[in-house]
């Protein structure tokens, strides 16, 4: 059967036609021929058919101040519309693997490793028991895309999907089309970038459209797939709560100031609104199902218990339900349950008080429907409502806090100085013996409220956890019950949010935590002193108390990023992986139970690339069933943007996350050869070695600002966090998103490759051998994973046109470092091909493809930058067409920061 009526060659080349039309009609014909030029320029010299790019520079040269806008928007525009068709064709072969049922990391796949291993239905419960996926999404800016852009060009992507998904007659074909057209004519006359920074609110509401839009429906899919797979194979399996959904848009304070406390407020209200109201409509809709006459069935006792209690809750709504729907009981039930939803955000009385609530009258409902013998109903329409009601909750996504450890730091030691105590000059040992007392002791020592004269920074770090106690009020503990805590390096900086939180109330031992407090070991400091700073903690009186009352689970983030750019790309993998089960081994020995949180971005160099995959690879003894990471920017959207592909995404996460758990339950202890970690403790070294040359080098800083468009990208309205901590240009204090969105522009992507083949080389030098390096990539999923990754980043790394931003820097400084930057590129290669025993750097074909069918396009986009960057004094309109070029790189390499 042919699902699809079209293919991707065919969507490239007509919107690629469709845009050529409306450039033409939109400009002039002289305009379209000179992007034709360009565009025909770079294809003949990728496909070797000239020498150099001697004539697409010509045409560049040539063109005015118009001609270059024109010529920045159209292959901007042109990408954005490439995404789409390409885009359309995962969803193709998503289904046609569905519909053949050879999907290999998808949940028949998931459900057959468990048969094909002999696991019986104890160990397959215990898996899934142990299991809970939770996607955090932030506000990272990453995504260069306006808001009003993605829009339209969703709108695009419904018509394809119309195009290729429907059959459609002469006449419907060509109504879609132009529709099609017409979107693209308006997304030429729209504006690409964006005029102002956008605010926390915008990217909470941002991250909220993902949420309600897409994965409210698409989680419920996900669960009935696995049951209807696990019934058949082991039908006493129940499935629990495999998802959580959660988000750090509106909470995220770290370096971000716009981020108060109103804002926090305005994102769980609104949230809380937005899941309201879809359950609310669910209830309608299946009011429309549920009309049974209740003179026909016995709808069970406990129904009738139900609808008796609502009765007396609500009269008033009871008598209206009975007039509207006489001897029809789950529609005046459903009527009244509208109503205590609705009383929720009221100040009326008998709204639901928990989630908790909420599910049981729709389990009773379930139970009645199905012993009336109704499952069916059931089936379709009240289970996957229950589903989304446990996942979801009132929150729709719960929120995590988060700030820097020297706010808290400032901001306990101002309070306790307007008290008489000096926290300041205290030593570590004091400091985390002053905090166990607070915590411990009945009443408070601070008044948030009332502090006395403090720092505005202190201010608000004292107003946040004042704040935290109502939101726990209003909206529940499980709306807002996370603490993450940026830079940890000293067991006092956990200390220090456990006591704030204990003097705001919400923490009253040993009964009661109403939060979990998450350090962030990101430096090389901090990961190495996990012992110290974790089994501190873990003996603390106050913080064991605190573990016992949130289930003796230890949420741990490790930092992807900052990692990668203190220590390089190979290094930084090696010390994550080390610690990630030293980490284990210190929960483990004090019977705490670990939750890691990867703080990973969407490019490699930030601990991207397959979630699937990176969960496979990770220690067996990290993998506990529960995981957490960060979504960010424009993965989200290449993610969750579409519903097929989102479906995908998380059946993907759950095959490796369900395949891990067992693997683990069976071997609790990875067998890893000792030669392997002797040779990663011979390469990791040596890498992180010739990376700290790199960047403690005369210059290299320098070198940076002129070799890439780091300029512009820290004034681009991407976020609203600034792109530096002090606003000083420093390795060190700059974001690793800038830091990196600055070397993928510039085509030397360096930090997911520079230093690797030096570190290999040296452990060939030390008298290893390539023999072993291959069986440790066909092997060790660790290693095999993270060579695939700087794979991806050597081949999406393009020296020629790297070149011309060398060009930019001084002269002495290209000389200094372009050159040693190509050979250690070559050297990764080299050695990553040797390893890997591949002939390309892309394993998959269709990657390999869809690089091909870019690099013409991005390459007119990199020359034409660094034509505008290569200028002092740029008018406003080239500085707005210089911003379009970021946009349309981003869009063409798929990959910002």
């Amino acid at each position: 059967m042919d699902l699809h009526s079209r293919d991707v060659k065919q969507d490239v080349r007509e919107l690629g036609a469709l845009l050529g039309d409306v450039l033409a009609e939109q400009t002039s014909e002289g305009a379209f021929e000179t992007v034709e030029d360009i565009r025909n320029s770079a294809i003949s010299y990728r496909e070797g058919e000239l020498d150099s790019r001697e004539e697409l520079d010509r045409i560049l040269e040539a063109l005015s101040p118009q001609g270059e806008s024109i010529v920045a928007r159209a292959f901007t525009t042109y990408f954005e519309l490439i995404n789409l068709a390409e885009e359309r064709e995962r969803v193709r072969v998503v289904r046609q693997g569905s519909q053949s049922g050879d999907l290999e990391d998808g949940l028949v796949a998931t459900v057959e490793s468990l048969v094909e291993s002999e696991a019986d239905a104890e160990t397959v419960q215990q898996v899934l028991d142990d299991v809970l996926i939770e996607p955090t999404f932030t506000a990272h800016p990453t995504e260069a895309r306006r808001k009003t852009v993605k829009a339209k060009l969703r709108s695009i992507a419904h018509r394809l999907e119309e195009l290729d998904e429907r059959r459609v007659t002469d006449r419907e074909h060509e109504q879609l089309w132009r529709k099609v057209d017409a979107e693209v004519t308006s997304l030429w006359q729209t504006s690409q970038v964006r005029e102002r920074r956008p605010e926390p609110q915008d990217e909470a509401r941002n991250v909220q459209w993902y949420i309600e839009n897409i994965l409210f429906d698409v989680v419920g899919e996900v669960y009935a797939e696995l049951e209807d797979l696990l019934a058949e194979e082991y039908p006493e399996v129940d499935v629990p709560k495999l998802f959580e959904f959660r988000s750090w848009a509106g909470s995220d304070r770290d370096g971000n100031p716009f981020v108060t406390p109103e804002v926090t407020t305005d994102t769980l209200e609104r949230q809380r609104g937005v899941v309201l109201e879809k359950y609310s409509q669910a209830l309608k809709r299946l009011s429309g199902v549920l009309s049974q006459d209740g003179r026909r069935i016995d709808v069970g006792a406990e129904l009738e218990r139900s609808l008796k209690a609502d009765r007396e809750r609500l009269p008033g709504v009871a008598r209206e339900a009975e007039e509207r729907y006489p001897g029809e009981p789950y529609r005046q039930k459903l009527k009244l349950m509208r109503e205590r939803l609705r009383r929720i955000e009221d100040v009326r009385p008998d709204g639901y008080a928990e989630k908790s609530e909420f599910l049981e009258d729709l389990e009773a409902i379930d139970r009645s429907l199905r012993a009336t013998g109704a499952d069916v109903v059931a089936d379709e329409y009240v289970e996957p409502l229950m589903r989304q009601v446990d996942t979801f909750g009132f929150t729709l996504a719960s929120l995590d806090l988060r700030d820097h450890q020297e706010n808290h730091t400032e901001a306990v030691h101002e309070a306790l100085a307007n008290e008489g105590f000096d926290y300041r000059d205290r030593d570590e040992e004091e400091r985390i013996e002053v905090l166990t007392e607070a915590i411990l002791q009945s009443e408070p020592v601070l008044d948030l409220d009332d502090p006395g004269e403090v720092s505005e920074t202190a201010e608000r770090v004292l107003q946040r956890f004042s704040m935290l106690g109502e939101w726990q009020q209003e909206f529940g503990v499980s709306a807002i019950d996370t603490y993450c805590i940026s830079m940890t390096e000293e067991p006092s900086h956990v200390l220090e949010v456990l006591f704030l939180a204990d003097q705001a109330g919400v923490v009253a031992l040993p009964d009661h935590c109403g939060l979990d407090v998450v350090p962030l070991l990101e430096t090389e400091s901090a990961l190495n002193g996990a012992r110290r700073i974790m089994g501190t903690l873990f003996e603390n009186e106050a913080y064991a108390q605190a573990l016992e009352a949130r289930n003796d689970t230890q949420e741990i983030m490790l930092g992807y990023s900052d990692s990668n750019k203190e220590n390089g790309f190979l290094a930084a993998n090696w010390d994550l992986y080390k610690n990630q089960r030293r980490l284990a081994q210190i929960c483990d020995d004090f019977d705490v139970r670990m939750r890691l949180f990867h703080g990973r971005g969407g490019s490699i160099s930030r601990g991207g690339g397959p979630m699937n995959e990176a969960m496979l690879a990770l220690p067996n003894e990290t993998v506990t069933g529960q995981i957490k990471f960060t979504e960010q920017g424009e993965a989200i959207a290449e993610k969750y943007a579409n519903p097929q592909i989102a479906e995908r995404n998380l059946e993907q996460m759950l095959n490796a996350q369900v395949r891990a758990r067992h693997q683990a339950i069976r071997e609790p202890q990875e067998d890893v050869r000792e030669e392997w970690v002797e040779a990663m403790d011979e390469m990791a070294p040596a890498a992180r070695e010739q990376y700290r040359d790199l960047l403690e080098s005369d210059g290299f800083v320098t070198y940076f600002g002129q070799a890439t468009p780091i300029g512009v990208i820290e004034d681009l309205n991407l976020g609203s966090r600034p792109a530096s901590r002090s606003g000083e240009r420093t390795v060190e204090d700059l974001r690793a998103i800038p830091w990196v969105f600055s070397w993928t522009q510039s085509r030397c992507i360096i930090t997911g490759w520079y230093a690797l083949g030096s570190g290999i080389q040296a452990y060939l030098d030390s008298g290893g051998d390539v023999e072993t390096l291959q069986e440790m990539y066909e092997e060790w999923p660790f290693f095999r994973t993270t060579l695939d990754n700087a794979s991806l980043a050597l081949a999406r790394t393009d020296f020629e046109i790297a070149e011309y931003y060398a060009d930019l820097a001084d002269e002495d400084l290209r000389e200094a470092f372009f050159p040693h930057l190509r050979e250690e590129y070559e050297r990764a290669r080299d050695v990553v091909l040797e390893v890997t025993d591949h002939d390309s750097l892309l394993k998959r074909e269709w990657l390999d493809e869809s690089l091909r069918r870019r690099n013409p396009y991005v390459d007119p986009l990199n020359v034409l930058q660094t034509r505008l960057l290569r200028k002092t004094h740029r008018t406003d309109d080239e500085e707005q067409t210089l911003r379009l070029t970021v946009k349309g790189i981003a869009a063409g390499m798929k990959n910002t920061g």
